[in-house]
C-alpha cells in the first residue's frame, strides 16, 4: 500500500513531537526518590537517638581488666566540672574493686601546658589512687583518637575487657568506636547532678547524632 507523502510528513511530525519518557525522570519518580531518602534519614536519626538513650540510661559496669575515663576540658591544670564528674565516677568504680587499673584519656591543644589525661592522672593521685594503678594517655585530640590510643594501650598491657566512663549521651559513640577497634568494653555513664535543661540535652543529642553519622559515613566511604 502506498502512503501519500503528506501523510508521511504528518506521521514524522507527530513522532518528533512525542516527548521521550526514557531520557527524563517523571516528577512522580523524583518525588518517590526524595520521599524515600527523607524517610530513610528520619528512621536513621530515630535509631541513633534510641541507641544514645539506651547507653545513657544503662550502666554495664562489672569486673574488668581496666577502667577508662574519656577526657573532657581542663582549666589550667584543673579538671572542668564535666571531667571531674567523669573522674569521680571512674574513681568510685575503682574503689568498688571492679578493676585494678584506671586509664585517663585525652591530649591537649597546641597552646595548652596540661593535657586532659595528665590532669586526670593528677586528680586520681590526689584522691589516693597509686601511680602504679594509673595509665595517662596524653596524645588524643578527639573521641576516635582516644579509642584508638585505648586499643593500643590494651594490646600493650594485655587487657581483654575495659569499663569505659563518659557522659551518658557520649557512650553510644564511644562503644561503637571501641568495638570497631577490637576492644571489648562495658559502658558506665557518669551521673548528672541534676536534670539537664531541654536546650542542653537537645544540643548534646544533636551533636552525638551528627558525630556518629559522620563517623559511620567516613568508614563506609573508606575515609576513616
Amino acid at each position: 500500500m502506498i502512503v501519500p507523502s503528506s501523510n508521511l510528513r504528518s506521521l514524522r511530525h507527530a513522532q518528533d513531537a512525542t516527548p521521550s519518557h526514557s531520557t527524563k525522570p517523571s516528577h512522580k519518580a523524583v518525588w518517590i526518590v526524595t520521599a524515600s531518602l527523607l524517610l530513610a534519614a528520619v528512621l536513621w536519626v530515630v535509631w541513633v537517638e534510641s541507641q544514645i538513650q539506651y547507653y545513657a540510661t544503662h550502666d554495664e559496669a562489672r569486673p574488668a581488666d581496666a577502667i577508662a575515663v574519656f577526657g573532657a576540658a581542663e582549666y589550667d591544670g584543673r579538671p572542668s566540672p564535666v571531667l571531674r564528674a567523669r573522674l569521680d565516677h571512674g574513681l568510685a568504680l575503682y574503689q568498688e574493686k571492679l578493676a585494678p587499673l584506671i586509664i585517663t584519656l585525652g591530649g591537649s591543644e597546641s597552646t595548652d601546658v596540661h593535657s586532659e589525661g595528665g590532669v586526670g592522672r593528677d586528680y586520681l593521685l590526689a584522691h589516693g589512687v597509686p601511680d602504679s594503678a594509673i595509665i595517662a594517655e596524653t596524645e588524643s585530640r578527639d573521641t576516635e583518637q582516644s579509642a584508638r590510643r585505648l586499643a593500643a594501650i590494651a594490646r600493650e598491657n594485655h587487657l581483654s575487657s575495659i569499663v569505659v566512663v563518659s557522659d551518658g549521651t557520649h557512650l553510644f559513640r564511644v562503644h561503637a568506636m571501641c568495638e570497631s577497634m577490637g576492644l571489648h568494653v562495658y559502658t558506665s555513664p557518669r551521673q548528672e547532678p541534676r536534670p539537664l535543661p531541654f536546650a542542653i540535652q537537645l544540643h548534646r543529642n544533636t551533636h552525638e547524632v551528627l558525630s556518629y553519622s559522620y563517623w559511620r559515613l567516613t568508614r563506609l566511604l573508606g575515609l576513616g
